[in-house]
């Protein structure tokens, strides 16, 4: 937001270095990004002075050129070669001289030098109005009065503003401070609280007067709750045409581009008091009534610049007895601006509903001057003193009259808020005792009332435009700001507790997961939790289940994401298509869910994987990813997580083409496989990718039961059998080890699988497993005599409950 230091010494007289004020704005929350100076002529016409034309002659090498002598008060007179049609002999001329810089309007700067122009010396340049920056005329050369003297530096004759402009990062919640008599306001305490008082010059509103009430206009608000207050008030006999240069010079300070008068006072007004206005041109306002409401879904509506819009059912529009004519607080329409044959206005300042305000700008994709504030809240009581304020503004600016009287609909009274703050809660809160006479002045001087003192605390009524301030805590930040944070003692001595906590706090676990998938190679991501709603419908899911967001920035981030793949593949397809093909990511995060009890959050660990897990080099060829690896990953979480014998079984998940999940006790622990062909589709990914969804709420829940059991390392060897077994195709290694640990509970330590055999030197439908078996007890050596009872019964075992052969 940019701030004029000249408008602000408008409403607070004061003789500060702008450094300064930047300094004290900032201390007091508004903080002043840069300071921009401003001319109101570019340059400030510096080089540029009044000069004779003492000569003017053909020039002798090109048809529409001409040679000037000028006589700019120097000892000697400068040849000047001139193409505009209009130059003569003995006319009162601006000349640049060599080494001007010249600022023209179509922005571009140009240093005058000396140089040759068909073989004519040229030592300066005879300037039009536009090339000086002073108008638009480029029809011939500026011809000044002729009793002013040769050598007159330009800058004498026309009042040149010099400005410096604040550039203020606003915070959303400071929606009191988007004018720049906000701005004075918060100043004018700063300076009280520094012992420097300072009175605020408002505009007066005495001259307001009703001429005569020739020209009434109706007005009705079908929803107070979307405009609990509008007014209103005719104004006719109106000239529009360009506004004085004082008018001009403060808009333009400030980046905007003057109109017409009538429009440069509303811009004027809400930049000042941070309330905007509209004018309408009352002639076209059809039966002569304004009507405020919704219109119809699908009603079409041209704004002010030239494009059509299809209107919302829940868009607000300020309406005649036949069209709507204004996105209300938003956009006006083409239809009823304010233009050159404009003779009378009718005048709008209203308080909006922020919420409306946001929406219909949201869904139309709109961002103005009057949004911005309408959105944010603005000052309700402040509506009929801005209406006023621009009324008398305009009718000095077009010599019109006030034709009707003010039209104010504000049928519900807004109440300031009331807090109560305890002296206490300051204290506690800011760690140093102020003394309750500062409290009490930075209130005054922040205009918040005091109702009643009492020996805790403070009755306090907050200003209706302090939106922000609605609690004890508000009002201690307040007070603070301008109390000074610089000014706040600190303690020599830091006095801390150690706060103890959980080995399985949930960030304890996520720093041990993440610091071993980062051994790993893995990259940790972070995303949105935000999402599109057509990757559910990808899955042929409704997303009946998935939270949608009421005012969403895009449709694109309208739904909470339902899984943590689709983020995956969004950062996969990033990267691949940036020449990054092989990729190991993990992300820590939260799914979204409407369910039968409400809302419901969920944490997962997610695990992508594409590519090569192992780069080529000279001692061998690279190794592409594949299933086996990822599930040798989770496992290692598992294990890392203390989380054993656990069960798989294929995943019936829609995101997978073929998976696992592995489940303890009947909780689902891990959804894990191959990333389905239709799903990389849909993100332009042609390689095979797998992914693995932990359910991070059970892995918390059962590493936290797991207890840790130190035993000596056993003096006694361990034994190892093997079996080759002829098995169905479909029976899983899983099978294996859980029988085998049925069977043999105590002496069994490790099961593993470490040849598989498929081939047509097998009967059909069957698989070999070579399988090998650890054996070892801890209290003596195992003799071979219970190695092959063991062995035995593990046999019987699988052909029983397998049909498993021993080949």
């Amino acid at each position: 937001m940019q701030i004029s230091y000249n408008w602000l010494r408008q409403f607070l007289q004061l003789d500060w270095e702008p450094t300064r004020v930047a300094e004290l704005l900032t201390d007091l929350g508004l903080e002043v990004e840069g300071i921009a100076d401003f001319e109101s002529i570019p340059g400030g016409l510096q080089g540029v002075v009044v000069g004779h034309v003492t000569s003017c002659i053909k020039h002798p090498n090109a048809d529409k050129l001409k040679l000037t002598v000028v006589d700019i008060g120097s000892d000697t007179p400068f040849q000047i070669v001139c193409g505009a049609p209009n130059v003569a002999k003995g006319q009162k001329v601006p000349v640049a001289t060599i080494g001007t810089t010249l600022h023209m309007n179509n922005g571009e700067p140009l240093k005058i030098k000396k140089g040759k122009i068909r073989g004519e010396v040229s030592e300066g340049m005879i300037c039009a109005e536009d090339e000086l920056g002073l108008g638009q005329d480029h029809e011939g050369i500026m011809i000044l009065d002729d009793s002013i003297e040769p050598g007159t530096a330009l800058s004498e004759l026309f009042e040149i503003e010099n400005d410096h402009v604040f550039e203020i990062g606003l915070t959303p919640n400071r929606a009191d401070a988007m004018s720049h008599y906000g701005v004075a306001r918060d100043l004018k305490a700063g300076l009280q609280q520094q012992g420097i008082k300072k009175e605020m010059l408002t505009p007066s509103l005495s001259n307001f007067n009703v001429a005569n009430r020739s020209l009434k206009i109706a007005v009705s608000v079908k929803d107070p709750s979307l405009a609990p207050r509008y007014a209103g008030v005719t104004i006719s006999n109106l000239i529009v045409q360009p506004s004085p240069n004082w008018l001009k010079n403060r808009l333009r300070a400030i980046g905007l581009k003057p109109i017409n008068n009538v429009v440069d006072a509303t811009n004027y007004v809400l930049h000042e008091l941070g309330q905007p206005l509209h004018a309408f041109d009352a002639n076209r306002i059809f039966g002569k009534e304004i009507i405020v409401q919704t219109v119809k879904a699908g009603t079409s509506f041209m704004t002010l610049d030239g494009e059509e819009r299809i209107l919302h059912e829940d868009d607000l529009m300020i309406c005649d007895g036949e069209k709507p004519m204004c996105i209300a607080g938003i956009f006006g329409g083409i239809n009823t601006g304010v233009t050159e044959s404009t003779k009378a206005i009718f005048l709008e300042s209203a308080y909006f509903d922020p919420v409306s305000i946001r929406k219909t700008a949201k869904r139309h994709g709109l961002n103005t001057d009057a949004s911005f504030r309408f959105e944010r809240g603005i000052d309700i009581n402040n509506v009929e003193y801005a209406l006023q304020r621009a009324a008398l503004l305009i009718c000095e600016l077009t010599g019109g009259e006030i034709t009707s009287d003010v039209v104010d609909l504000y049928p519900k009274k807004k109440e300031d808020n009331q807090v109560f703050l305890t002296f206490e809660k300051i204290n506690k809160l800011i760690g140093q005792e102020i003394p309750k006479d500062v409290i009490k002045s930075i209130l005054t001087s922040l205009d918040i009332k005091i109702k009643n003192v009492t020996e805790t605390g403070l009755g306090l009524v907050i200003p209706f435009y302090r939106i922000d301030v609605t609690r004890e805590v508000d009002v201690i930040e307040e007070i603070l700001r301008v109390f000074g944070y610089n000014n706040i003692n600190f303690d020599p001595k830091l006095h801390a507790s150690v706060a103890t906590s959980s080995r399985f706090e949930d960030y304890i676990l996520q720093n041990h997961a993440g610091d071993l998938l980062a051994a790993q190679g893995f990259y940790e991501i972070l995303s949105n939790s935000l999402t599109n709603p057509d990757y559910s419908a990808s899955l042929d899911d409704d997303n009946s289940s998935g939270v949608k967001i009421l005012n969403p920035l895009s449709s694109e981030l309208s739904v909470m994401r339902t899984s943590m793949l689709f983020s995956a593949l969004e950062a996969a397809s990033y990267n691949i298509n940036r020449k990054r093909q092989h990729l190991k990511l993990f992300e820590f995060g939260k799914t979204y869910h409407t369910g039968t009890d409400g809302y419901e959050e969920n944490r997962h660990l997610s695990l992508l994987i594409t590519g090569d897990r192992m780069a080529e080099s000279w001692t061998g060829p690279s190794k592409p990813t594949d299933f086996y690896y990822l599930k040798s990953i989770v496992e290692l979480i598992l294990r890392k997580m203390g989380i054993e014998k656990y069960r798989s079984t294929s995943t019936s998940n829609p995101v997978f083409g073929e998976g696992l999940e592995l489940t303890k006790d009947k909780t689902s622990l891990v959804h894990l496989g191959l990333v389905s062909e239709k799903l990389l589709k849909r993100f332009d990914i042609s390689q095979q990718t797998f992914f693995a969804d932990f359910n991070w709420e059970a892995i918390c829940t059962l590493a936290a039961e797991q207890k840790i059991v130190y035993s000596p390392i056993p003096k006694y060897p361990s034994v190892r059998r093997d079996f080759a077994l002829l098995l169905d195709e479909a029976i899983p290694f899983s099978q294996l080890e859980e029988i085998a640990f049925k069977t043999e509970k105590k002496l069994l330590k490790d099961l593993s699988l470490f040849d598989v055999y498929t081939g047509d030197k097998l009967p059909q439908g069957k698989k070999s497993y070579a399988v090998s078996f650890t054996l070892q007890d801890n209290t003596k050596t195992l003799t071979d005599k219970q190695i092959d009872k063991i062995m035995s019964k593990m046999k019987s075992a699988y052909e029983q409950e397998l049909g498993a052969e021993l080949r």
